[in-house]
Parts: structure tokens; sequence; C-alpha cells
């Protein structure tokens, strides 16, 4: 293969195609029609020597070859829209751009609404696709230009390329119903929260932090129940006497919508910076620089004592 015969065209079409899985629809989204859609992949085929996609039901598949190639054209594309071509303004109020998060379930609890709320009044056109990625898996999406930020705690994304945020810091607390009867004046004593069952979270490819911070201090919990998923916890401590020891802020947003109440942890607590994280190749681009601002304004605090209130 010549890189004479690679027309940068083709690769956007490529890219339209592993994003929507559906001719047409890639075709609208780079503004192509369905027959000109259709003759890109088929010189993508002839290109690369390898049918690329073929159609399971009503979708289009990307082949071995093609799943091989994703990470490799999105680093391309995204290298020449942020550090080849120039750099025009971004007007939020017009702007269709489709942006991608990667967040826990915990994130798009506490991130998505507000953001979501903000974009409907200064960019109303755009688009956000949030998704949740093992941590290495968050690494490569952010550096192959398949997700623009990842939001949270990230301690890997720490290498180079990668450029970090500090949003704010975030703390364990304790989770319990209300009327539980281990909270003694608003407070859990240590042999109380030592004897009682509680129920931890394991989200999927990330580590608990309270957990491993118990473990150094050669603390042991009565756990009983594991869940993968941080929504789940509303219902279930609200309708029994598991403690669950939580980020802060899931907590508040947990006391809004279930009967639980929040009390100190008798141990102490990890710090754990939440950040903003981006890789230097969208590092310049204007819509991206723009969405950072959004997300700073946002969520952005002082670090200071936390108290329950």
């Amino acid at each position: 293969m010549d890189i004479r015969d690679v027309d940068l065209n083709l690769l956007l079409a490529f890219e339209a195609l592993l994003a929507h899985s559906h001719v047409t629809r890639a075709g609208e989204a780079i503004g192509l029609s369905q027959p000109a859609m259709s003759a890109a992949l088929a010189r993508l085929r002839a290109l690369f020597g390898d049918p690329l996609f073929v159609k399971v039901g009503t979708r289009m598949q990307p082949t071995a070859r093609a799943q091989a190639l994703s990470e490799p054209v999105r680093r391309v594309t995204a290298t020449i829209r942020s550090e080849i071509l120039p750099s025009g303004g971004f007007d939020a109020a017009t702007s269709e751009r489709v942006f991608t998060l990667i967040t826990p379930d915990i994130g798009e609890m506490i991130f998505v609404p507000p953001l979501m709320a903000h974009l409907s009044r200064t960019a109303p056109r755009v688009r956000l696709k949030v998704v949740s990625r093992p941590r290495l898996a968050a690494a490569e999406a952010l550096a192959g230009g398949g997700a623009d930020l990842a939001i949270g705690y990230f301690p890997d994304l720490d290498g180079a390329g990668f450029f970090r945020q500090q949003l704010f810091e975030n703390r364990h607390i304790c989770l319990l119903r209300q009327g539980h009867p281990a909270v003694r004046q608003g407070t859990l004593s240590l042999d109380d929260f030592l004897a009682c069952p509680h129920v931890v979270v394991h989200p999927d490819g990330r580590e608990h932090v309270f957990e491993q911070h118990l473990q150094q201090l050669g603390v042991a919990r009565r756990v009983v129940l594991e869940l993968s998923h941080f929504m789940s916890l509303m219902p279930i401590v609200d309708s029994s006497d598991l403690v669950a020891t939580v980020p802060r802020d899931l907590a508040e947003l947990c006391r809004r919508y279930a009967a639980v109440q929040l009390v100190e942890a008798p141990v102490s607590s990890p710090v754990i910076p939440v950040c903003q994280f981006w890789h230097r190749y969208a590092h310049r681009d204007a819509a991206h620089v723009w969405l950072r601002a959004q997300v700073q304004a946002l969520f952005a605090r002082p670090s200071v004592p936390e108290t329950v209130r």
C-alpha cells in the first residue's frame, strides 16, 4: 500500500461506520448520501483488502481487521483535527458537536444532570455520549480519539500525553437508613461500624478506594452484599440495616431521593481527587477547550474540610 493511495475522506468514512454501524446513518454524520457512503466503503475494502464491515441484521459489524484499525485511525483523525487543521472559533449556540465523556455510573448521577441542563441553555444542539470504561480502556479511548474527556477518579491517567484538572476533593462517608439502630446522637462508633452488616460496590474494572484503605489499616468489615453499580444502593440501604461507605457527593444525592442519613465514618477516610482528564491530541481544539471550561465552571470547588449537615 502506498500512502499516496490513502484519501483522508476514507478515514472519516471508516470512523463514521465504526460510530454508527449503519451505512446511511454514517453517511449522514459526515454529509454523504447513501450511494456515496457505499462507494466509500467499497474503496475502503479495496484499500485494506478486507470486507471491514459485514451486515449482521440491521447493523454493519466491524471485522477483526476493522477493529484492529479503529484506534490507529482515530489517532490519525484526532491529530489532524487538533494539531494540523487551523483551529477556528467554536460557536456553542449553533454547534452540533458530539462529545464523548468517560465516567462511572456515580459520575452519570453527579455530573450528567447539571451538565445537560447547562448545555440545553448554552449549546442546545450539542450532544453528549456518556460511557463507562475500565482504567486501561479509558486511557486508550482518550489517546485514540474515541472519547473527549474522562471525569472522576482515574489514578492511572497521569502518563505522558495526558492533562488533568482537579475539580474537587472527595471523601467517604457512611450511608444508612433513617432510624438505623446503630446511630446514636448522629454518630456511629467503631464497634457498631464493625458489628453492622455492610454493602460494598465494586464497579467493573475499577478499584474501591475505601476498601483498600481499610485493608492497609487492618480493619475488617462484615460485608454481606457486593454490588457492581452505585445506583443500586438507594433502595437497598433505604430498606435494610446495611451500611454503605461511599463518596460524599453520592451520599448527598442519595439523601435527596431516599430515606437515608449521612454519618461520619469512625475510621479515617482517604482523600479522592476528582478531576477531568484529556489527551494532548485534543488540548488545543476550540470545542474541547470550551467543554473543559464548562465542566470546570460547573463542578470545581475549593478543597475545604467537610462536615455532616
